[in-house]
Formats: structure tokens, C-alpha cells, sequence
């Protein structure tokens, strides 16, 4: 059982570290769309003034700055210190998942490059989910890099311990569930996109790697909550028929209801179809 001291330092970390990651994600949302590099220095859009390190503190400076620019007095959106706010409580809630949820809860060795596989996911989860928000895509820049990264990790936990066996349902959970996507964008190209089909593969490998039941509950979860939010903006006269709605981020919510609940969900549905 993790010493209660332990868990309350890993949460701690975990969520002061996503304050950090998540002001950068605040960079990688605005400028990748944009084509502006990343490693640019980070300016005011409305007077150019350079943005000084004091003043790019996670939430802490927006607060000290009561949401404006410190040079020319311009509002800066509350969707910074959101997104900030969005990526810390996300990565406390996957520290929390490795320490209580998870089979083997604790950080040992096998179970911490899982552990960061799930924290990155975690990351470009919000950025991807953003950006399709604004502008319906799904950049290669951050989707394929991400085969290699969660392989990566995945393969390093085996070498340290894990079982080779979830290496290769995660493997195959990718194969199935890009496939399944490819399908549906050959059948209907208009209703699934490529970059879409691209990120299955991503959350395949992720879902696959806890089991076939997160596999299913995730891919079932995002069309779940895809057609209810459609059939919601359909119903508010919001949205027509035609309405183009991106999908991105219905399938990285549906991928984190696998991750966390799938196994549970999964052996749920199986006890009553078997009572019955």
C-alpha cells in the first residue's frame, strides 16, 4: 500500500508539474495552427511587448496581472490559466490512477515509463483537443510522434519488468483500432477525417496496453458522447444535419473513460450479459 506521505508528494508534483506543461500547451495551441515557432519569444499579440519571465508564471501571474497585458493594459483570455488549471488536475488524476487504480499501484520500476506514457498522452490530449476545437485539425506534428513515444515507454517498462504481453495487445490495439477508423473514412470520407484515423492508432496503442476491455469501452465512449453532444446540438437548432464537428475530441474524452473505468466497465457489462 503507497505511504499516504508519498501519495500526497506525487499528486503535489504531478499537478505543480502540470502547471508548467500546461502553459506550454498554452505556446503549442496558439502558434503551431499559426505556423509561428515554438521556440519564438513569447510576445504580446496586441503590443509586441516581450512577455518577461515573472510575468509567465502559470495562473499565479494572469492573477498578479488581473488579466491583462502589463504593457499596454490589453485583457488576456481566462482560457490560459484554464488550460494551465486543465493539464495540472489531468495529471494529478493519472498519478492518482497509477497509485490506487492500476493492478500493481506504486511507483516501481516497470510502472514508471508507463506512468509517463499516460502523463504525455495526458498532455497532447489537451492540446489536440484544443486545436481541433479551433481550427477542426489534428496536426502530424503532434499526432505521429506519438507512435514512437508511447512504443518507446511501453517497450522500456517490459525491459524493466512489465509483461511482454501488454506490449503486444498494445501494438495490436493500434493496428485495430486505426483500421476501424481507416474503414469508416472509406466508407465515408466526409464524416471522419485523416487526421482522425491517424490519432486512433495513438489511442489504440494507449488503450490496448491496459487490455481489450479499455480498447472497446474507449472506442464505444467516444461515439457515445459524439452522438450525444450532435444530437444535443442538433436538438438546440445549434447545428444542421451538414454541420461539420470535430471528432478529435470525443475520442481523446472516450480514450480517457477506457483508460480509467474500461476494465471496470468491461467486466460490469460481461457479469450481466453472463447472469443473465
Amino acid at each position: 500500500m503507497t505511504d499516504p506521505a508519498v501519495a500526497v508528494f506525487v499528486l503535489v508534483f504531478a499537478g505543480l508539474f502540470g502547471l508548467v506543461i500546461g502553459s506550454f500547451l498554452n505556446v503549442v495551441v496558439y502558434r503551431m495552427p499559426a505556423g509561428i515557432p515554438l521556440t519564438r519569444e513569447s510576445r504580446c499579440p496586441s503590443c509586441d511587448a516581450p512577455v518577461r519571465p515573472w510575468q509567465n508564471v502559470p495562473v499565479i501571474s494572469w492573477l498578479a496581472l488581473r488579466g491583462r497585458c502589463a504593457s499596454c493594459g490589453a485583457s488576456i483570455s481566462t482560457r490560459y490559466p484554464a488550460v494551465e488549471l486543465a493539464t495540472a488536475a489531468a495529471f494529478v488524476a493519472v498519478a492518482w490512477w497509477a497509485l490506487y487504480a492500476v493492478e500493481e499501484p506504486g511507483f516501481t520500476a516497470s510502472v514508471a515509463p508507463v506512468v509517463i506514457a499516460y502523463l504525455y498522452l495526458a498532455a497532447i490530449s489537451v492540446a489536440l483537443t484544443l486545436i481541433d476545437l479551433d481550427v477542426h485539425r489534428l496536426p502530424n506534428a503532434i499526432v505521429l510522434p506519438a507512435y514512437p513515444v508511447l512504443l518507446g515507454l511501453f517497450t522500456l517498462a517490459c525491459v524493466l519488468g512489465a509483461d511482454w504481453a501488454a506490449l503486444l495487445q498494445a501494438v495490436a490495439g493500434g493496428i485495430v483500432l486505426y483500421a476501424f477508423y481507416l474503414v469508416l473514412r472509406l466508407v465515408r470520407p466526409a464524416g471522419m477525417g485523416g487526421g482522425d484515423v491517424k490519432l486512433a492508432g495513438v489511442l489504440g496503442i494507449a488503450l490496448g496496453w491496459l487490455g481489450w476491455g479499455a480498447l472497446v469501452v474507449g472506442a464505444f465512449a467516444a461515439f457515445l458522447l459524439g452522438g450525444v453532444f450532435g444530437l444535443a446540438l442538433l436538438a438546440t437548432k445549434r447545428a444542421g444535419r451538414k454541420t461539420a464537428i470535430p471528432f478529435g475530441p470525443w475520442m481523446i474524452a472516450g480514450a480517457w473513460i477506457g483508460i480509467f473505468a474500461g476494465d471496470a466497465v468491461a467486466r460490469w457489462y460481461t457479469g450481466l450479459i453472463f447472469a443473465g
